[in-house]
């Protein structure tokens, strides 16, 4: 029997720290009683060995064992390359 692990698609929201980044996946959901439907962005953290992936890039992630307090997930594969515009100095 094969055990098959969560996946995610999201994208990149940081990517400040060390060996880790923070994505963000979208969810829509409808409101129970008053039926109007609203978006939440869930963040992960998530493992990254080489440090690949940038802001903006459109990533797959794939549930691991524990890697620390809140890093539970590692990086799969990246999709599309996202391009950050750079801040424009007056």
């Amino acid at each position: 029997m094969e055990i098959k692990n969560k996946t995610r698609i999201g994208h990149v929201i940081s990517d400040k720290m060390e060996k880790t980044i923070v994505v963000g996946i979208d969810v829509v959901k409808r409101h129970p009683l008053y039926k109007k439907t609203y978006r939440r962005t869930m963040k992960y953290l998530v493992h990254d060995e080489k440090n690949e992936a940038k802001i903006g890039d459109m990533i797959e992630i794939v549930e691991c064992r524990p890697i620390s307090k809140g890093k539970y997930w590692r990086l799969s594969k990246i999709i599309t390359k996202g391009h950050i515009v750079a801040a424009q100095e007056a």
